[in-house]
């Protein structure tokens, strides 16, 4: 019994480890070699429970994304607040996680090895929660559901993950929280001339 909670152990350390290196340096600048220093474990140890850097990073990713409470992931039922909901979760919860994913714009990653699928799920649902609005009425038909998320996508996450062309353009960044509760406000302003105001109140 003691083995198996060591196993435990050192599994859930490796990951931790693999989780800072993965999001501090991207798929391609991390290193197993730094992983083990990181976990203070050999090399070889992380082969025995991984097969490689592959595999590593996508469990790294499942238990990151699993390891969110669900009410961080579940939309609120109003359109209008959506945007800010957003922009708070990802400020207090997915700061790190949304460095990663800039690491992936420049990163060669092989396919699939990226929690892909997980992250997919994930986005198709703010899809369907914003079709399903659509068809109560509470989003205007023209709108196309799949670029409203994009767009939200954008807004909640650009500011935050570019501080340095957030600060030439307005003098602020997301670190100050002034700024952030301007932001926050100018999102629902926003939100409520996108979407029907008469039927979100």
């Amino acid at each position: 019994m003691g083995e198996i909670r060591n196993a435990e152990r050192t599994r859930k350390a490796i990951l931790q480890a693999a989780k800072e290196e993965f999001f501090e340096k991207g798929y391609t600048g991390a290193r197993i070699e730094s992983i083990a220093k990181r976990a203070e474990v050999n090399k070889q140890l992380i082969y025995h429970y991984f097969k490689g850097k592959d595999q590593l990073i996508n469990e790294t990713i499942h238990e990151f994304l699993t390891s969110l409470p669900t009410g961080h992931l579940t939309l609120p039922a109003n359109p209008v607040h959506i945007a800010e909901f957003r922009l708070k979760v990802n400020l207090e919860n997915l700061r790190e996680f949304l460095k990663f994913t800039a690491w992936e714009a420049i990163d060669i990653i092989p396919e699939n090895v990226n929690g892909e699928e997980m992250r997919k799920k994930i986005l198709q649902s703010y899809n369907e929660d914003m079709k399903s609005k659509q068809e109560m009425g509470l989003v205007p038909e023209e709108l196309d559901p799949a670029l409203i998320t994009l767009m939200l996508s954008s807004l909640t996450i650009y500011p935050l993950l570019y501080s340095n062309v957030t600060r030439m353009i307005t003098g602020h960044t997301l670190e100050e929280p002034e700024f952030q509760q301007q932001w926050a406000s100018f999102l629902r302003m926003i939100s409520e001339r996108i979407f029907n105001k008469e039927n979100t109140h």
